[in-house]
């Protein structure tokens, strides 16, 4: 079986069961139908703002409301609808590249390992290797969609903005599905320099882990192979010397990150997914753990973050609770407040692509959103594309009550078949929509010949 986490961050079947999509307690839902709401798409016209369009580059005047939407938040959740379109990663970069130029951001956070996150980040600071190589190399299993043409003109921007200058730059791994050789060696020689006394303990604790092979889809294979007792032992080795290390008489924060990475991967890798209670937890698990990253990297280097997850990640209410009964959304505004900004993405139809149940991956088409769904509704409204601010649009009686209501929503698992329109109230979820008609399916970084 792949990974717990390889499955868990496509909001897939696979990790969910036969978990029944309904909308959360308080909810009220609506009827297929489609009623007459051109006074809700009047209220809705108030407060949209048009989108010249989703690829990045040239005037951004259109996003300068967007800017002004986010000031008061420390964390902004860029969701998106679905893994495998490219206009919605290429509209999230121009969100992202808007909010770093203009609104002081300084990471953009996302669903990878920790330890993948350093790789990019290296390249980000210095510009030596090849980026697209090291996606190849990090994006493995279900993270394969995220090796995409478009988050590479991500990286390749961010470089070029670090080599000219100013704020510096970084990407952030909220996961913690694998871990290289490097991440082992800043806490041993860490540990060296400033408490050699643990030295030899840590060594013993983290070998087997060390033990294992080079390159992620080797190592995570390698690691799934393993008997259940040896993988708890692993794991209770991983919990210790994390343990040791933040009782020691000397600290360092980002020593201790890696070690609680290192704990919670192992962790990970002992879960039983076929028993629901045990996947549940794990789930639940993972989308603290990576608010609580988050909110750590903000408060750590007082900058501000964008996060970057899908619309089930970023939303603040679930539209799986029998997979994710808490979403990280609801974590980072438990542990942000009003410092935490959740915007989703919304489409009206097109192409994404997805990974299969034999571990394949193809693209698949969805839409035009059927009468009586959310994007049915948005679609209504007379730009294009757009994005709006639910708060300030809620606060018509008439908007704010279809905002509070379930309606079908393509929250577009990252697996194939799958459920793409469960129940979700947009003003529940998000405090902001970007809304784009039509999406073509993400490009692959292509192999190397």
């Amino acid at each position: 079986m792949t990974t717990a986490l390889a499955l868990a961050a496509l909001l897939g079947p696979a990790a969910a069961g036969a978990a029944a999509l309904t909308p959360a307690a308080g909810t009220r839902t609506a009827p297929a139908s489609a009623g007459d709401d051109r006074a809700v798409v009047a209220g809705l016209e108030r407060y949209a703002h048009p989108l010249r369009g989703t690829e990045p580059g040239g005037p951004a005047d259109d996003l300068r409301a967007f800017g002004r939407l986010t000031r008061g938040a420390d964390i902004v959740g860029l969701g998106e609808a679905s893994h495998g379109s490219k206009d919605v990663f290429a509209v999230k970069e121009r969100l992202f590249r808007q909010l770093a130029e203009h609104e002081g951001f300084s990471a953009y956070a996302m669903e990878i390992s920790w330890s993948a996150a350093g790789r990019l980040n290296a390249y980000l600071r210095t510009g030596k290797g090849d980026v697209r190589q090291i996606m190849r190399d990090e994006f493995q299993d279900g993270y394969s969609l995220l090796n995409t043409e478009e988050l590479a003109h991500l990286f390749g921007w961010m470089r070029e903005h670090n080599r000219n200058g100013g704020r510096q730059l970084r990407v952030v791994g909220l996961d913690y599905s694998d871990a290289d050789p490097e991440q082992y060696d800043r806490i041993l020689t860490w540990a060296e320099h400033n408490e050699p006394a643990l030295l030899p303990e840590l060594r013993r604790r983290y070998a087997a882990l060390r033990a294992l092979p080079t390159g992620v889809a080797a190592r995570m294979a390698a690691y799934n192979a393993l008997p259940l007792a040896e993988k708890k032992t692993m794991a209770k080795d991983a919990e210790a010397a994390h343990q040791l290390l933040s009782k020691a008489g000397k600290q360092d924060p980002w020593v201790l990150q890696d070690a609680l990475v290192l704990s919670h991967m192992a962790a990970e890798y002992t879960v039983d997914w076929s028993d629901p209670a045990q996947a549940k937890a794990a789930s639940r698990l993972r989308d603290r753990t990576m608010a609580e990253t988050a909110v750590w990297w903000q408060r750590r280097t007082g900058e501000r973050i964008a996060v970057s997850a899908h619309d089930g990640h970023v939303s603040y209410e679930t539209v799986m609770p029998e997979a994710y009964p808490v979403t990280m959304g609801a974590d980072l505004r438990e542990l942000a407040g009003r410092k935490y900004l959740a915007v989703g993405t919304s489409l009206y139809g097109g192409d994404y692509r997805a990974r299969t149940a034999t571990g394949g991956e193809g693209t698949y088409s969805v839409g035009p959103a059927a009468p009586g769904s959310n994007e049915y509704t948005l679609d209504r409204v007379r730009h294009r594309d757009f994005y709006v601010d639910l708060r300030a649009a809620g606060r018509d009686p008439v908007v704010g009550a279809w905002l509070t209501t379930a309606r079908p929503t393509f929250v577009i698992p990252g697996r194939y078949p799958n459920d793409p329109a469960p129940p979700l109230a947009l003003g529940r979820a998000f405090d902001v929509v970007v809304h784009l008609h039509h999406v073509r399916a993400s490009v692959p970084v292509p192999r190397p010949e």
